[in-house]
């Protein structure tokens, strides 16, 4: 029986980055990217050989490879066709380190020839190689290309699209070259017209993972202040401490300038207070909130607000672009701005979206889905996260029980809102997610079952952006 996680694997291409993500996430689950290249090369070498059945016998074969682990996987291809039929590997001259340098290496102990090249003038003498192959593969610019290739690659586009030989090309064709065939691997990255299963594990899709912080966007080196991103904290009144924890925890996720909207003023200096007259945040308030709202990239509603002040919590979010709804504002009827991420545990998605948990993972998962849409993206809070966008479903796992602490939540929200200011809403909250219970796991070996919420803001920055 298949594994009950396939219901949850994405279905269409995949993005080049997307793809790294999943590498990433399979090497931290014990798949090593050596094993996935070893499958692909593997994988390239079975579909040459098998196009013997379609009269392209490829007997004269040319293996192009270029600087990363797309030429790795080229190196493989060679080593197994060097057993079959006659084969030469022309290969860029670079620093190889790695999975791609191992192959080389291995490769040079096959009896094929070998031919490096650095520029234009090098391919002088290699044309018959070109002109004589019945079989090209392409393994010269993997997913990470970007822009218009440069000698002496160009050259070598140009030479193959004038031989007569079938191309075959790896995962993604490099730019420019006329593919016959487009061998994907795990997943098709655009007109694929094969895809083969290199191992990878589907916990590395469906799980978050390591692999999913490289999905955060960077900040551009001259960014100037306010780039990162603007979060308006609204909440306090029953409980102060909230928004000022979910505040904190948005600086620490990357956002350049927090307001916190709060009946109280806590001394907080990195953040900006906006003060409330009365005890709770009221009607009167609306107005002035709303032109903070309006100015905000993303709105946090809810923390520590209590249940007195719904009816703002309702008008700050209509003036929102996008807002995260956690705690007391999870209630109907359901706050909600153009893009929403709302961040409920078990109890509060009963209260908010009328269905109730029941703590099974995938029928649960199936709940969550249901209730969500592209601009209302949920995240169950849980031993296990479940987060979905109505078509996505991806689950979490990281958090230790010591997080039960209360105000762990309040961080969450702070770092998603953060992320939400520079990811799409289902991406910012997966990651989210993972960051916020990777945290709480390394503050919990350092300090035990008596660590504070607090205690995760340590660790957020470099979690999201050590690396």
């Amino acid at each position: 029986m298949p594994s009950r996680l396939t219901e949850w694997v994405d279905e269409g291409p995949v993005s080049p980055v997307r793809m790294q993500s999943i590498e990433k996430n399979a090497a931290a689950l014990g798949v090593s990217t050596l094993q996935m290249m070893e499958s692909a090369g593997r994988a390239l070498a079975d579909r040459a050989l098998a196009d013997r059945a379609l009269d392209r016998s490829p007997e004269d074969v040319l293996v192009l490879c270029g600087k990363g682990n797309n030429g790795g996987d080229g190196f493989v291809a060679a080593r197994y066709l060097a057993r079959h039929t006659e084969c030469t590997c022309i290969y860029l001259a670079a620093e190889r380190n790695g999975d791609s340098a191992i192959n080389l290496s291995a490769l040079r102990r096959c009896g094929i020839t070998l031919q490096e090249i650095s520029c234009k003038d090098d391919l002088q003498n290699l044309s018959k190689h070109f002109s004589e192959a019945d079989l090209i593969i392409d393994a010269l610019l993997g997913t990470g290309a970007g822009g218009e290739p440069r000698e002496p690659v160009a050259s070598c586009i140009r030479m193959a699209n004038s031989s007569p030989a079938y191309i075959l090309s790896a995962d993604l064709p490099t730019p420019g070259i006329h593919a016959d065939y487009i061998l994907a691997f795990h997943r098709s990255k655009g007109d694929a017209s094969g895809v083969s299963d290199i191992g990878i594990p589907l916990e590395a899709e469906c799980y978050t993972g390591p692999g999913d912080l490289l999905m955060i966007p960077k900040k551009q080196k001259h960014s100037h202040k306010g780039e990162g991103g603007k979060v308006l904290i609204v909440g306090g009144g029953p409980y102060q401490g909230a928004p000022y924890l979910a505040g904190l925890a948005a600086l620490r996720a990357g956002a350049d300038i927090v307001r916190v909207a709060s009946p109280v003023a806590l001394d907080c200096p990195d953040l900006i207070h906006i003060p409330i007259a009365g005890r709770n945040i009221g009607k009167a308030d609306a107005d002035r909130l709303n032109s903070y709202a309006s100015d905000a990239d993303v709105v946090v509603i809810g923390p520590g607000m209590g249940t007195e002040s719904h009816a703002v919590a309702c008008t700050l979010a209509e003036a929102a672009q996008k807002v995260v709804i956690d705690a007391d504002a999870l209630r109907l009827p359901l706050p909600a701005g153009e893009e929403t991420v709302y961040t409920p545990h078990r109890g509060e998605f009963i209260r908010a979206f009328g269905s109730r948990p029941i703590r099974d993972l995938h029928t649960d998962a199936r709940l969550v889905r249901d209730a969500a849409d592209l601009n209302r993206v949920i995240l169950l809070k849980g031993e296990t996260d479940i987060i979905s966008d109505g078509t996505r479903v991806r689950f979490n796992r990281t958090g230790v029980p010591a997080m039960t602490v209360g105000g762990t939540g309040d961080i969450l929200a702070g770092v998603t809102a953060a992320l939400l200011c520079r990811m799409p809403a289902f991406e910012a909250t997966t990651v989210a997610a993972y960051a916020n219970g990777l945290a709480g796991e390394v503050a919990s070996r350092k300090i035990g079952d008596g660590l504070i919420a607090s205690d995760l803001l340590l660790y957020l920055s470099q979690i999201l952006y050590g690396e």
